[in-house]
């Protein structure tokens, strides 16, 4: 599997890959750590973690984009709504994905891999005239100055994910058996959480049985 990053400099790309047929709709190891880190959220989150959503906020800010109203990372959504007591619930995976973003306050990017042919993955700055669906009201998202991960097929570039917004047909539904993950973590943040910490527990939730 390739994955290029041309915006290593700015932001480092975490991969996250799994097969799911397995994953327990009744995921007890996850709802433990949900439980502790959904009331843990309503509280503030002290200067070093909010140094850090920061950092991720400002990882974005490449050529024009700025990463502020409904351009911010969607981490920064989940925290809203964990602070209201409004967590989302869909299923175990995107759960999974959730708790991890809330978590480590990182934006992340999940897909059904089964949804798009790939022979490698690019994640860049999005074109000026680029953008995708983002849900299944036919809404879209312009992709400029957007960092952007594509499905790469025969040369032929495919936008699917962003910090911000998912492509709607990539998205995984109940019949998903294949998925990826990308994490933006910001590449010169040297402190706690390191990118290899979240990637491990990823790992640890999409592997439990």
């Amino acid at each position: 599997m390739l994955v290029e990053n041309l915006v290593s400099d700015r932001i480092k790309v975490g991969i996250v890959t799994a097969n799911i047929d397995q994953l327990p709709a009744d995921h007890t190891l996850l709802e433990d750590r949900l439980a502790r880190i959904l009331s843990q959220r309503r509280e503030d989150l002290g200067e070093q973690k909010d140094a850090f959503r920061k950092a991720c906020r400002d990882m974005m800010r490449i050529g024009s984009y700025k990463p502020t109203g409904r351009g911010k990372p969607a981490s920064e959504y989940l925290l809203r709504t964990a602070s209201e007591g409004n967590f989302p619930r869909i299923n175990s995976v995107v759960d999974i994905n959730n708790y991890i973003s809330l978590k480590y306050l990182v934006p992340i990017s999940l897909w059904d891999t089964d949804k798009i042919d790939a022979d490698s993955w690019l994640f860049r700055p999005g074109g000026d005239e680029e953008s995708f669906v983002f849900n299944s009201s036919g809404q879209t998202i312009q992709l400029h100055d957007l960092i952007t991960g594509f499905a790469v097929k025969d040369g032929q570039e495919s936008p699917i994910v962003t910090p911000v917004k998912d492509c709607q047909q990539t998205k995984t539904d109940r019949s998903t058996s294949n998925i990826m993950a990308a994490v933006y973590y910001p590449a010169h943040w040297t402190n706690s959480p390191s990118i290899e910490e979240i990637l491990e527990e990823f790992n640890e939730l999409l592997t439990f049985n």
